[in-house]
């Protein structure tokens, strides 16, 4: 099982096209809201979430993913509740992901360290930042911003299903190139 937290100004198409992607090739994913079961993005859109933190659990964890925006990604970092579980990803070597500004939430514990990585411009926090939409190395997928959405998401595929489950995702999905 995979945790996408949501909170309160998360950049919809960072969470929503991952979600997609994701439970696409049969992946269990499930939303957690912070703060509230009704996140709200930061272009309007509600979505109500699967759960609330106060149901978070690690039983079955496989990875948790951080859409990025403002202010989510700022109401993500404060959340008591996702830094115990990005420590508990971290320290259990499982799937971590962060899209947009929220790889800097990373960075700031000193998971990307040694890293190659990708974020939104001026989000960087140590070395390692790249120009590709989506990069993955060892279990940390990052993610550029709201028009890499697609990229993240193959990423995240590659990184628990493999490379080819997520290639034909991606031409069933008609995207060009794939």
């Amino acid at each position: 099982m995979i945790y996408v937290f949501l909170a309160d100004g998360f950049e919809e198409m960072e969470a929503i096209t991952p979600i997609d992607m994701l439970r696409r090739v049969g992946v269990e994913v499930v939303t957690v809201g912070i703060g509230t079961a009704t996140p709200c993005g930061s272009h309007g859109i509600a979505v109500k979430a699967d759960i609330t933190e106060a149901e978070v659990t690690t039983d079955g964890l496989q990875g948790v993913i951080l859409p990025g925006g403002l202010p989510g990604t700022t109401n993500l970092e404060a959340s008591a509740t996702v830094q115990r579980m990005l420590d508990y990803a971290a320290e259990n070597d499982l799937l971590i992901a962060a899209i947009c500004a929220a790889p800097s939430v990373l960075g700031h514990k000193g998971l990307l360290d040694g890293r190659r990585y990708t974020c939104f411009p001026g989000f960087e926090t140590v070395p390692g930042a790249c120009a590709e939409p989506a990069v993955l190395d060892g279990r940390i997928v990052t993610g550029k911003g709201a028009g890499a959405a697609v990229a993240f998401g193959a990423k995240l595929i590659e990184a628990l299903c493999g490379r080819e489950k997520a290639d034909a995702l991606l031409a069933t999905m008609q995207v060009p190139g794939a």
